[in-house]
């Protein structure tokens, strides 16, 4: 499982004008060419999963569709599994995609019945108001439950670190709602056993691949996979080097091609599960 921001590329500040990191095209390219299985979950949210694939793509990174994976399609997954059917949406139109692709309707801040959902969904959100904030509450008031995509207050850009605002959205309402909060993007187990479930392999078979201590490496220590850090994103390696517990990862790679030398020939239960 590959993280986006910071290990196979970076964005700008709008999440456009995309750069490409060195070697992540060929690592990818080679993993297809061995019919090798892997997902890039990202915690970004703005596109729905079949859009950002196609972006992928267009850059040269052979990402299907179904490879590519969104906090919002694992949190459409646990709505679904929760018997959730109606979901306040605090995002763009593409936030929310995932969640209507599994049948569940989702409201807008001003629409009709804002406050009548069992659930509260917060993702990409750079116009959020105070307005917004407020109608989150009063359905967390209500009853409804509080999902969050992402719980990390930054991500890597070309201009360096910038705010994760699904993060500091969250904490606004539950600072006024005292409302626990459903993480399903990283570090969550949530994510990682949906992970786990799209490749058809167990945690301990995952090997994942991030920028950050605190969100990739956690998450694969905490739930029994294989953790390898990059540099190019929000860690340097002297930064890496100072990690202890749950945030030092088995290898920090010079260079993601690096990867390869990590990766074990498929056994064939594993081949007929890529081909199935």
């Amino acid at each position: 499982m590959f993280d986006l921001d910071g290990t196979l590329l970076l964005s700008d500040r709008s999440l456009d004008g995309y750069e490409i990191l060195p070697g992540a095209v060929e690592l990818l390219t080679e993993l297809a060419r061995r019919a090798f299985p892997f997902v890039v979950l990202t915690n970004g949210s703005a596109y729905p999963p079949a859009e950002q694939a196609a972006k992928l793509r267009k850059l040269g990174l052979p990402v299907r569709d179904e490879c590519m994976l969104t906090p919002s399609s694992i949190a459409a997954d646990l709505m679904v599994r929760a018997g959730i059917r109606r979901t306040l949406v605090l995002g763009g139109s593409g936030v929310g995609q995932a969640l209507r692709d599994a049948r569940i309707e989702t409201v807008h801040v001003g629409e009709r019945g804002e406050r009548e959902v069992q659930a509260v969904y917060v993702g990409w959100y750079p116009e959020c108001t105070m307005k917004a904030i407020e109608a989150a509450c009063h359905a967390i008031w209500a009853g409804a439950r509080l999902y969050v995509a992402s719980d990390v207050p930054f991500f890597a850009t070309k201009q360096g670190r910038t705010m994760g605002y699904s993060y500091v959205i969250a904490g606004a309402i539950r600072r006024v709602t005292r409302a626990p909060m459903i993480l399903s993007g990283k570090p969550s187990l949530h994510a990682l056993r949906f992970v786990a479930r799209r490749l058809g392999l167990r945690r301990c078979d995952l090997g994942i691949v991030g920028d950050d201590p605190s969100v990739e490496i956690v998450m694969a220590r905490r739930g029994g996979a294989k953790a390898f850090a990059v540099t190019t994103g929000v860690t340097a390696r002297e930064e890496w080097e100072r990690q202890t517990g749950l945030r030092r990862p088995e290898r920090v790679l010079r260079r993601l091609g690096d990867l390869l030398e990590s990766v074990p020939a498929l056994s064939s239960d594993m081949r007929d599960c890529v081909t199935a």
